[in-house]
């Protein structure tokens, strides 16, 4: 080997083809550029994006969507930092993850019924229940203490008419006929009003 040659300049490779035509892309919007760099590329990001698990028609959209991408967003591309193969499946890879997200958050949709706010109350509702309210404490005020403690435990503490036997020591038929008198005596002061 003869030291005085000089060491053979270095060739282009494949790869720097295809930055050439992302950066014709970023710079001067070329259709010629973009349809060959989607020609090489389509092909195999939807073969990877079905390796990672997709369909063929959603690993055809993740591909088009990814190659959208780099159609809108070639000027952030850097060659000193990675190739074009590297930069364009980890937008396709980016892509899968965004889809499956969505599969299982799905958005929300603001005309929904459910996620609507229930109309506010009319003044005479809202008056109505008000003097409801004010009548049910009247007639509660009326009942015998025991009568009030056992409905107090049925009903603002949602007890069972077997709890509430076992805690106050009542029989349970005992418990129920309390409970029913009282409700019997309510009913008819309300009604009376």
């Amino acid at each position: 080997m003869d030291v005085n040659t000089q060491p053979a300049p270095p060739t282009s490779t494949p790869t720097d083809g295809l930055a050439d035509l992302v950066e014709a892309i970023a710079s001067t919007r070329d259709k010629q550029a973009f349809a060959q760099l989607f020609q090489h590329f389509a092909p195999r990001i939807k073969g990877y994006l079905i390796r990672q698990g997709c369909d063929g028609g959603q690993a055809e959209e993740l591909a088009q969507e990814a190659l959208l991408v780099v159609w809108r967003k070639a000027e952030t591309f850097d060659r000193r930092q990675s190739a074009v193969s590297t930069w364009l499946f980890t937008i396709a890879r980016n892509k899968r993850i965004d889809a499956i997200r969505r599969l299982r958050r799905p958005e929300l949709d603001p005309e929904d019924p459910a996620l609507q706010p229930s109309a506010p109350a009319q003044a005479d509702e809202v008056l109505q229940a008000a003097q409801s309210a004010d009548r049910l404490r009247l007639a509660l005020a009326t009942l015998p203490a025991d009568q009030r403690q056992l409905l107090d435990l049925a009903f603002f503490q949602d007890k069972s008419h077997s709890d509430i036997a076992e805690e106050t020591g009542l029989p349970l038929g005992t418990v129920k006929s309390r409970i029913r008198l009282a409700m019997q005596r309510i009913r008819k002061i309300i009604e009376g009003q």
